[in-house]
């Protein structure tokens, strides 16, 4: 049997056992288990049983033929797994890098692995530990990610968090997770019947919550035609507050795509991470980038959340810097980039100017393209924003991490989240479930998202007065104070029965429904 027969058996398995155990979870699992179903596997319970039996561990996935049943420690995970030996000094040397540039920006602070620094390190010695281990923590179906690429029905992720274990049955979650990227499916896989397996089928069996009966099909396939790339994220550093400055915790992003070829993950860029600071230091560069995203076509995709920038424009590394707040600042990938704002305000040849923006709109109109989401200046900035990788990990949620993974280890986990996922991931799981029904209908999707702020619900009701879409706490727009008109990009983000819009900073467009008051 191939390796990837194995994947797809061990995801039989996986979805088998969803039936089975899928009705004990905890409290807060249940809560958004409905919103779920179908589209993420995040009950603790079957998660335990998935990992612990190493079928869906990364060692096992990627070198099958390795004798099963114990899971490798961080020190020989990196060391006895050849896919895997360029990630190491890659982070390496991004934080040898991170290190450097705080040194140069803040002379004054300390920066180190421990409480005495000012700004406190990522222990990369975890990452070469006998006592750590990367856990099975969820399970998502990214099928509305199939825009990407048709021919493999989008993408099944397997997401792992880093743990430390202890004497005593103890556990401590770190602050790091590996995200393991498969395609759904190889367009040469078949069924028992030697039938195509398609994308409906495919996500029928989702959405049936575990009825994976007939998946594995008798044609092989190569073994790693299914690994698409796997994708870091660490919270790289955390500075407590001080007279200087506020709490910040700041998370590296990165991203190895599979190689074929030399059957490696490489180093790559990270999709739309588009490179602020490499943009603006090149006239060219600059300019390029501007005629590319405001062509008509480009701006289609760019509103609807599905282009994909070409990797001229893209950086191999994020910092997603948090809290980042509702106001612009040099916080957010796109700063500067807009003028009106920061490094574009004043300067003679920002990348993008309100004319460049209102004239793209316009041309784009004339050629009767209907705009979902951008309708503005203050849209577009968002936009290019919320499209970047870390730009979205900023907004909506937990820290640093839309996805930290569901905490099973124990019952008593010294370092454990009440929810495996943050507000934006769950706010997106009608769009996604939206998804799955057309193609298990046959029909093609539509793949367009809405800003990450806030969810596009495409007519449901399930998410109404929640804090997902217009309940407390949710992200709404200050129509009518602030701002003193309302702005086109943003208008349906109003808040429910009770509550107001009202201002959380100094932002004079986006606000949180609260309470009203006198």
């Amino acid at each position: 049997m191939s390796r990837a027969l194995r994947i797809l058996l061990a995801a039989q398995i996986l979805l088998a056992a969803t039936m089975l155990f899928g009705s004990v979870m905890s409290l807060s699992a249940a809560e958004n288990a409905p919103l779920a179903r179908g589209t993420a596997i995040t009950d603790p319970d079957l998660l335990r049983k998935l990992d612990q039996s190493d079928a869906l561990s990364i060692a096992h996935l990627l070198q099958p033929e390795r004798n099963a049943g114990v899971p490798l420690t961080s020190d020989l995970l990196f060391a006895s797994l050849p896919q895997l030996k360029q990630i190491p000094p890659a982070i390496d040397a991004e934080f040898d890098r991170y290190i450097a540039q705080h040194e140069l920006a803040s002379p004054s602070e300390t920066i180190g692995v421990g409480e005495g620094f000012d700004v406190q390190l990522f222990d990369r010695a975890n990452l070469k530990a006998a006592n750590t281990r990367f856990v099975l923590a969820g399970i998502v179906n990214r099928m509305d990610r199939a825009y990407v690429s048709e021919e493999s029905c989008g993408e099944i992720r397997l997401i792992y968090r880093l743990a430390r274990f202890e004497a005593g049955n103890t556990a401590t979650r770190l602050p790091m997770t590996f995200n393991l990227v498969m395609k759904a499916r190889d367009a040469r896989q078949t069924d028992a019947n030697g039938k195509t397996i398609t994308c409906a089928e495919l996500a029928r069996r989702w959405l049936d919550n575990g009825d994976w009966q007939g998946l594995i099909g008798s044609r092989t396939v190569p073994d790693d035609a299914m690994f698409d790339r796997i994708e870091t994220n660490i919270q790289i550093s955390i500075a407590p507050k001080s007279a200087l400055h506020d709490f910040r915790s700041d998370y590296l992003l990165k991203v190895f795509r599979y190689d074929a070829a030399t059957k490696t993950f490489v180093e790559s860029t990270l999709e739309n991470q588009i490179d602020r600071d490499r943009i603006l230091a090149d006239d060219a560069l600059r300019r390029d980038f501007k005629a590319w995203l405001l062509a008509p076509a480009h701006l289609r995709e760019f509103d609807r959340g599905t282009v994909l920038i070409p990797e001229q424009y893209l950086a191999k590394a994020a910092v997603a810097p948090t809290p980042a707040g509702l106001d612009a600042s040099d916080l957010q990938p796109e700063f500067g980039m807009v003028r009106g704002e920061g490094k574009g305000e004043g300067n003679s040849d920002p990348v993008f100017t309100d004319d460049d923006v209102v004239g793209a709109l316009k041309q784009a109109a004339a050629r009767g393209i209907t705009m979902e989401n951008i309708r503005s200046v203050a849209g577009f900035q968002r936009r290019l924003n919320d499209v970047t990788c870390s730009g979205c990990h900023q907004i909506r949620g937990i820290g640093g991490f839309h996805f930290p993974g569901v905490d099973w280890l124990s019952d008593k986990a010294t370092n454990s989240t009440i929810v495996p996922a943050s507000p934006h991931f769950v706010g997106d799981q009608l769009r996604r479930r939206d998804i799955l029904i057309a193609f298990a209908a046959g029909k093609h999707p539509d793949f367009s998202r809405g800003f990450a702020s806030r969810p596009q619900t495409r007519g449901s009701r399930e998410l109404a007065g929640t804090e997902y879409q217009d309940g407390w706490g949710a992200h709404c727009s200050l129509q009518n104070e602030g701002s003193g008109t309302p702005d086109k990009s943003f208008t349906s983000w109003t808040c429910a029965k009770g509550l107001t819009c009202q201002a959380a900073a100094a932002s004079s467009r986006i606000g949180m429904c609260f309470i009203k008051t006198r």
